[in-house]
Parts: C-alpha cells; sequence; structure tokens
C-alpha cells in the first residue's frame, strides 16, 4: 500500500488538498481534481507519484477518445500485415494485444498513480463506459478469452476543467477536490520553490501586480500560477527595478495573454 502524500520540493500543495489525496488512497478511490487552468491540477499527480515513489502512468482524454482505448486495443491491421509477408506467429492474436493506460497500470507488478487527465473532453458516455473497470479494478480481452485484474490497485487521480457536466453514477464513486486558486502567501511559497534566492522587493511587487490584474473584473482570462512563474523569470532575466512594475507592466505578455485584456490592463494604469 501507498505512504502518506506530502508535498514536494517542486509542488506545494495546500493542507486541505493533501488531505483529499490521503483520503482517496485510504478509500481506495479515483481523486477527481478541478480547478481554473494553472492551479495545478496535472501536476499534481507528477507530485504525487514523487512524493509515494511511485510510476506515474498518463492517459490524455482528446474528444475523439473512447474508453476502450484505455483497456487494450485489437491490432488487426499488423496482423493482417504480418500475415501476408509470412511472418512467424501470426496464430498467436496475444501478440497483437496492446494495453491502454489503464490496461497497463493493472497489469503493473508495482502500484503505480494513473492520471487520467482532463476526462471532460471526451464524450459523455466515456465516464460511464469506465465504471465498472474503475470499481472491479478488471476487464476482459474478448480476442484472447484473458482477464485483466489489478494485481496493485493503482492511485488513480482524474481532472476535469469543468467543460461538460460528469454524470452522477461516476460522480458517486470518486472523491471530490476542488483546487481553490493559491492565496498570496501560498503563493508566495510556491515561487520561493522555483526561485529561492528571488530578491523579497521583487517578489513583493511582482505579487500585487499579479494579484491586482487577476481581480480586475473585465479580464476574461486570468493569469494562472504558471505563468506568474515565467513572468518572475523574465522579470529576474530582465533585471528589471522592482519599484517600477505597475507604471511600465515590463513583459506583461508573459501573464496577459487576450488582446482585449492587454487594453484592459493599460486602461487602468493610465
Amino acid at each position: 500500500m501507498a505512504g502518506e502524500f506530502k508535498s514536494t520540493g517542486e509542488y506545494v500543495a495546500s493542507e486541505e488538498l493533501m488531505a483529499s489525496v490521503n483520503v482517496a488512497i485510504a478509500l481506495q478511490k479515483p481523486l477527481l481534481i478541478k480547478g481554473e487552468p494553472g492551479t495545478g491540477k496535472t501536476m499534481l499527480a507528477e507530485a504525487v507519484a514523487k512524493s509515494l515513489g511511485k510510476k506515474l502512468l498518463i492517459w490524455n482524454i482528446k474528444s475523439t477518445t473512447k474508453a476502450q482505448e484505455g483497456l487494450y486495443v485489437y491490432d488487426t491491421i499488423q496482423r493482417l500485415y504480418d500475415g501476408q509477408f509470412g511472418e512467424e506467429g501470426v496464430d498467436d492474436i496475444a501478440r497483437y494485444i496492446k494495453l491502454g493506460k489503464l490496461g497497463e497500470a493493472f497489469d503493473s507488478e508495482e502500484q503505480v498513480v494513473l492520471l487520467i487527465d482532463e476526462i471532460d473532453k471526451a464524450d459523455l458516455e466515456f465516464p460511464n463506459d469506465l465504471l465498472w473497470e474503475l470499481d472491479q479494478m478488471e476487464f476482459y480481452i474478448h480476442e484472447t478469452k484473458r482477464t485483466v485484474k489489478a494485481k496493485q490497485r493503482p492511485i488513480v487521480i482524474i481532472t476535469s476543467n469543468a467543460e461538460k457536466e460528469l454524470p452522477d453514477a461516476f460522480l458517486r464513486r470518486c472523491i471530490f477536490h476542488y483546487i481553490d486558486f493559491p492565496s498570496q502567501e501560498l503563493m508566495e511559497e510556491i515561487v520561493k520553490t522555483h526561485y529561492p534566492d528571488i530578491e523579497d522587493n521583487l517578489m513583493k511587487n511582482a505579487m500585487e501586480v499579479f494579484y491586482w490584474i487577476r481581480g480586475i473584473r473585465d479580464i476574461r482570462k486570468k493569469p494562472s500560477t504558471s505563468e506568474l512563474i515565467d513572468w518572475v523569470n523574465a522579470l529576474q532575466i530582465g533585471g528589471i527595478g522592482a519599484d517600477t512594475l505597475k507604471e511600465k507592466l515590463p513583459f506583461v505578455g508573459v501573464i496577459v495573454k487576450k488582446d482585449e485584456d492587454l487594453e484592459t490592463v493599460k486602461h487602468y494604469v493610465q
């Protein structure tokens, strides 16, 4: 069984988030993570894997992804191709069964962390199509009449950007956590994990400008944590004076990505 998840040197988690991860591990249920872009949803799985010393498997979900792909695929094209060229072992169907990320997680001798990233990108039936497998931790390969049952129940982390509502039956099986946008205190801790030697005055002024921009009512795309980290790096590389950040907004394109938002910010500066 897994140990207890704690913040790592690269990922600072709130007490509430650490508690949710550890409850999900203890109850052996998938952890469903939501939060606005840039709050570290995807990076959480990397941090959990590193903290617990586990291998990380990532299943990136797209609009065309089907649940079956996460279990296994039967490569009929390769088998046909091999048959045409007289390859040996064509009659061994198992050679042409390729496990997906969920299948790999079940088949692993060691417990792994499985990230199902952006589940809401798939069609509405996608989460329901995984209910049995996530409940029972097994699936059946019809072509080879083999049941793949989890040797070690994986730690499953699922992220969603809330583009679509997820089915109630699916939600009932998950532990849910919404990652709030970090407070300024927590954000300073996050930035310092990346730049421990950042000058205090630069940190203070960069934070003030960052949260000021996020607080402007008309901003359509609020800057995220990752954009703040990039901006701080740009300010340090550029040797920008901390006291003029709000007046000059150097490298503002690092944190403001839409034309209309840039105009809005400039309007408030004037």
